[in-house]
């Protein structure tokens, strides 16, 4: 499986941006799919997960109901819409893929792409 995000760039606070997960190599609805960020000097933090079907999106509690993930099947890509970004959301944004849990750790997580960068200006 593998995983390419894109989408990250430089954005003031308040904007949105949208990022993008094309995964290739297998079927795409058989795994969860989930993002986390890291900040520089930071750990890496769960972001957003989906189910395999698209239902029971699960968001960091930083996130939520600024962030909304999403996926299409059909194009095996995940998404996530950030809007009202802010300077603390300032970092690169991996998407994952696993085959058995909605989690939060990324030990959870077996695929991973090579993250892409969002800068939030204030």
């Amino acid at each position: 499986v593998q995983l390419q995000a894109s989408g990250g760039g430089l954005v003031q606070a308040g904007g949105s941006l949208r990022l993008s997960c094309a995964v290739s190599g297998r079927t795409f609805s058989s795994y969860v799919m989930g993002w986390f960020r890291q900040a520089p000097g930071k750990e890496q933090m769960f972001v957003a997960a989906i189910s395999r079907s698209g239902s029971n999106p699960d968001y960091a509690k930083a996130v939520k109901d600024r962030f909304t993930i999403s996926r299409d099947n059909a194009k095996y890509t995940v998404y996530l819409q950030m809007n009202n970004l802010k300077p603390e959301d300032t970092a690169v944004y991996y998407c994952t893929a696993n085959k058995l849990y909605l989690g939060r750790q990324p030990t959870q997580y077996d695929y991973w792409g090579q993250g892409t960068l969002v800068t939030v200006s204030s």
